[in-house]
């Protein structure tokens, strides 16, 4: 039997690299990819076993790609590194479609035991989030009552994040500027924002976008 197969995606070449260099001792890389479409495509011809996979990518966001990954590869395992320590987040992700959830800065060694465990049919959640899941847990268990965006509002929300104009963001998606407003404005009301930097800690906080 063969080693397991892993794509790596991230659109940052050296944290590409270094995954590589942490997996390829024990994993079969089969192939990276730099954004959310180039991920999608890149695992629907290939079919790995595990996707080690970042939050905060262009194109289409780790959390948009994750969901269809789950519809698309049910079986595939869906491993995520970022920098994003917020737990919501990370939640999210756990309920949605994700086998575990690792910082950037979390060991080496980290990975590799989430790879196994995911692979194995468990979690794994790096220390540091899993504490933060349990003691907001322990305060609000009730933690589905939480508002989520929409697929098209989380690509609005990324491009106007990024700094798009809503020109340029209609442009990119294929829709007319009104539309674009349309979502901006209706975000902006369902979490109570009132500014455009409110959207950019919106966009940070439900990973659309990286932490600067």
């Amino acid at each position: 039997m063969g080693r397991p197969r892993i794509l790596l995606a991230d659109d940052h070449a050296m944290v590409v690299e270094a995954l590589r260099k942490l997996l390829d001792s024990e994993f079969e890389i089969v192939g990276t990819a730099a954004d959310g479409q180039a991920l999608l495509a890149s695992a629907k011809e290939l079919k790995p076993d595990a996707i080690v996979l970042d939050i905060g990518m262009p194109l289409m966001d780790g959390m948009d790609a994750g969901r269809q990954l789950k519809r698309m590869l049910p079986a595939t395992k869906l491993i995520v590194v970022t920098v994003n320590e917020n737990w919501d987040l990370a939640a999210q992700s756990l309920r949605s479609w994700a086998s575990g959830y690792l910082l950037k800065k979390s060991a080496g060694s980290e990975l590799v035991k989430a790879v196994w465990e995911a692979l194995k049919g468990r979690s794994y959640v790096t220390p540091r989030i899993a504490q933060d899941l349990v003691d907001h847990f322990i305060r609000d268990p009730q933690l589905d009552h939480r508002r989520d965006l929409t697929p098209r509002q989380r690509e609005v929300l990324q491009l106007l994040a990024e700094g798009r104009t809503l020109k340029e963001a209609a442009i990119l998606l294929h829709v007319s500027r009104r539309t674009i407003a349309f979502h901006k404005y209706r975000i902006m009301e369902d979490f109570d924002l009132k500014t455009n930097a409110d959207l950019v800690r919106l966009a940070i906080r439900e990973g659309v976008v990286p932490p600067r």
